[in-house]
């Protein structure tokens, strides 16, 4: 049978104040469908909280915050963060995130990596 289109979750429900209330730092959210391309998972971060700065060296992403605020570090400065604010991260851009008061829950979507698989050296 041929694939569908259909609705996955309802990321208002996932990242309700009362939802995330007593949640760690996390994935409240992951796509698991079998056979996509891309992966996308909505995360969230407590007040306060924050996702070192790294350099994702492969994948550019996209980050969609989707509740409460935060700032973004990049290598130009800290760039405010709010509802809304929908981010391309390019690959090779070091980048960071850091929660504000309330906490800060984004999407993020990028191609899937390929799986690992045992096997011979490349030659």
């Amino acid at each position: 049978m041929p694939p569908v289109p259909r609705t996955l979750c309802d990321v208002r429900a996932v990242t309700a104040p009362d939802a995330v209330a007593d949640a760690s730092a996390g994935a409240l959210w992951r796509l698991a469908e079998p056979g996509r391309q891309l992966d996308a998972n909505v995360v969230h971060l407590p007040a306060r909280q924050r996702v070192d700065p790294h350099t994702e060296p492969d994948l550019d992403v996209l980050l969609l915050v989707v509740a409460g605020d935060g700032t973004l570090a990049t290598a130009e400065g800290a760039q405010p963060l709010a509802e809304g604010a929908l981010l391309w991260l390019p690959h090779g851009a070091a980048r960071g995130l850091t929660a504000g008061a309330g906490g800060l829950s984004y999407l993020t979507v990028h191609r899937r990596r390929p799986g690992l698989r045992i096997g011979p050296p490349p030659s």
